[in-house]
């Protein structure tokens, strides 16, 4: 997920740390950018309250860094207390109450509370496509959430199905050649390699790579990430020296970025 502007008071201010933070975050900065979350969080509770939905975006940015750190118990607590907010100060039915939903959904995804993670996307998901519609990014989002839920259970075929329906969402939304449709590749072709089918996952994570170094750099996390997940899957097929090659670029990406 991607954080969230959190204007306060001073929207210049506020924006500008959470601009800075997102830049840290993409460089693989977590402890800077944990530093100017907690700074955007205190501006917003100091200028607006603590119950102001600038200050839920706030906690929701926190949350969101400290789930790729997986503090995933931490990030829960603050999605809890960002819904709370939402709830009180934009209604039941807003879309940035599903999109809180969404992460705690994650959240719960990553302890293994299925149960309770399948609820949460259920109502995010039926939150966003009475506000947004059917072909909402946002939809495309809680469809693939919600597919990585159903792959953790082994039901694949409507993790497949989800998948597929969230790359038609954001293919049609953004254009072929967008990040977010190098996302959802990706996650078609983790699910094929774990289902042992690697002739329909390769082509995906050729055109996913080739879509994020074009639209993000070759340096860019997202590319080493999948660089990483193309090599297990060339692993997996028996060809270890051009697995390697992927697996070494990963890692010197890494390197560059210091993480």
């Amino acid at each position: 997920a991607a954080l969230k502007e959190a204007p306060g008071s001073n929207p210049r201010l506020a924006d500008g740390i959470v601009s800075l933070a997102q830049l840290y975050v993409a460089q693989g900065k977590p402890k800077a950018a944990e530093r100017l979350l907690k700074r955007a969080l205190a501006i917003q509770e100091r200028n607006l309250g603590p119950g102001h939905p600038a200050v839920a975006d706030s906690l929701n940015n926190l949350g969101i860094l400290y789930h790729g750190q997986k503090k995933y118990e931490a990030a829960e607590r603050l999605h809890a207390q960002a819904l709370a907010i939402q709830e009180k100060a934009l209604g039941s039915e807003h879309p940035d109450v599903a999109f809180t939903l969404n992460n705690l959904g994650v959240q719960h995804t990553a302890q293994g509370k299925y149960e309770v993670a399948e609820r949460l996307y259920a109502r995010a998901l039926a939150i966003q496509e009475k506000a947004l519609g059917l072909e909402h990014p946002d939809v495309a989002d809680t469809l693939n959430n919600l597919a990585v839920l159903y792959e953790n259970q082994k039901r694949y075929a409507e993790a497949e199905d989800l998948h597929m329906r969230a790359l038609a969402i954001q293919e049609k939304y953004f254009g072929p050649e967008h990040p977010e449709v190098a996302e959802s590749l990706t996650n078609l072709a983790n699910l094929y390699q774990v289902l042992g089918w690697y002739g329909e996952a390769e082509p995906l994570y050729t055109r996913a790579l080739a879509i994020q170094e074009k639209s993000l750099g070759p340096e860019h996390p997202r590319v080493a990430a999948t660089l990483d997940n193309y090599g297990a899957l060339l692993r997996a097929m028996k060809h270890p020296d051009e697995a390697e090659q992927f697996t070494a670029r990963a890692k010197a990406i890494r390197s560059k970025q210091g993480s």
